[in-house]
């Protein structure tokens, strides 16, 4: 579900006002032989890779938004580790003209079931990559990544 209906609503109110959203990123990594690979959506939206990202329903706890995103946009299983960051996206124009500033829990997540795939329509691709060779895709996203990456406990404040 591309808009959450909290969202519609509150555009019928504002239009494509700036929101301010609170907002998740789950990191999703899994061993392999080879290493440990990241799992990345291809956005329908831009057509750019990104993590499993999504907005908080209203009242909902953090971790288990990034449970039911990562189950909803790749029909994948996690666990969430730690807060791996706290930051603010930049202004972000969306296609259909509405303008929003995201507030993101970055969480560091492990793979614990399920096979990989689309599981909505906010993605046209879902893949693992291996955390040395990830595609190209905006440097604010590549930092959440990093910060799940990381084997640091603390959360991270990124800018």
């Amino acid at each position: 579900m591309p808009i959450p209906p909290f969202v519609e609503e509150l555009r019928r109110m504002v239009g494509a006002h700036q929101l301010w959203l609170p907002a998740v990123t789950a990191v999703v990594v899994r061993e392999r032989a080879g290493g440990r690979e990241v799992l990345l959506t291809l956005r329908a939206d831009n057509g750019r890779w990104a993590p499993v990202t999504g907005i908080l329903d209203p009242g909902e706890e953090p971790a288990l938004a990034a449970v039911r995103e990562a189950r909803e946009e790749a029909c994948v299983d996690i666990e969430v580790q730690r807060l791996a960051s706290v930051s603010v996206s930049p202004p972000i124009t969306h296609p259909n003209g509405d303008r929003g500033i995201y507030l993101d829990l970055t969480f560091a997540c492990t793979w614990t079931g399920g096979e990989a795939a689309v599981g909505d329509d906010e993605n046209t691709e879902v893949r693992w990559w291996p955390v040395d060779a990830l595609p190209e895709m905006a440097p604010w996203l590549l930092r959440r990544i990093e910060a799940g990456l990381s084997d640091e406990t603390a959360a991270a404040f990124l800018t």
